[in-house]
């Protein structure tokens, strides 16, 4: 095992106690999806975002520009074996709804989660025992492992909007996703999905993760912890802005939406260079 190289700066209560509290976000976002899928409508926020003090988020690690590419080993596939309970077999996630697909997913955005749990930004007791005592040179070759798997993606699972009596009742929410997703809102300071994940929402290399096949309880919950502060990105944190800037309807819509996506044919990520730049706002994701 590599040798550690920076402790965790948080104790297992002070994690427990931030996992409590997403777990709350998630459950009023689930429930704000239900009223909505019953009422025909978008659900209504219940109240303003209760705001977290910051956490620093000065980056522990730099990122390369591109982490190389690997063809995977049985080697380090055994290795790796202590992911597949939570993220399944080979990092293609499992029915559970709530973790998220890793196969596939750009190296340097891996990567850059993978410092995040070690550092605190990220919670979740698992992940933050795992990574504690690896450095960075090990963190590279796990990112760079799981970013060469080349597998093909499950069907989202259905939607109210596909089966009845839902399909009525859903289709409100659904066009708001979708509007966010394809052209946000700029009266609200919300950029569009597709203006960082790419036109597909495959991601882009070498650090923007692919948004379509990730589950919508996963979805729901990064961006309800974003939104309460319990997520934490390196500084400039832009998803913490963004999350900032939407209610509880807007999150439920847009989840709904990206989480109801078929795959694409080609589910890999977009190269490096092909968003518009400058992106809508300054982001420590390595991109820049």
């Amino acid at each position: 095992m590599a040798s550690m190289t920076e402790p965790m700066p948080e104790r297992p209560a002070h994690r427990a106690a931030r996992r409590s509290s997403a777990r709350g976000v998630l459950a009023r976002l689930l429930a704000a999806f239900a009223v909505a899928a019953a009422n025909g409508a978008p659900a209504v926020a219940q109240g303003p975002a209760q705001r977290s003090a910051p956490v620093p988020a000065q980056r522990s690690a730099q990122m390369p520009a591109q982490i190389p590419a690997q063809t995977p080993d049985a080697d380090m596939a055994r290795r790796m074996l202590a992911c597949t309970p939570c993220h399944g077999k080979e990092g293609r996630a499992t029915s559970a709804g709530y973790f998220p697909r890793i196969a596939g997913k750009p190296a340097g955005y891996l990567f850059n989660q993978l410092v995040n749990f070690r550092a605190g930004r990220r919670h979740g007791t698992a992940m933050a025992d795992l990574v504690e005592h690896m450095n960075d040179a090990y963190l590279r070759d796990i990112a760079a492992y799981f970013a060469a798997l080349d597998l093909p993606y499950a069907p989202p699972p259905q939607t109210p909007a596909q089966t009845p009596p839902g399909a009525a009742a859903a289709a409100a929410v659904l066009a708001r996703g979708e509007a966010l997703a394809r052209r946000g809102d700029p009266q609200r300071g919300v950029p569009a999905c597709t203006a960082c994940h790419g036109a597909r929402l495959t991601g882009v290399l070498p650090a923007l993760p692919g948004l379509v096949g990730l589950p919508r309880d996963y979805l729901l919950g990064q961006l309800g912890a974003w939104r309460q502060g319990d997520r934490h990105a390196a500084s400039p944190d832009c998803m913490e802005t963004i999350a900032r800037h939407l209610d509880d309807a807007d999150i439920v819509a847009v989840t709904l939406w990206i989480s109801s996506q078929p795959p694409a044919a080609d589910m890999k990520p977009a190269a490096a260079g092909t968003l518009a730049q400058p992106l809508p706002l300054a982001c420590g994701s390595g991109l820049q």
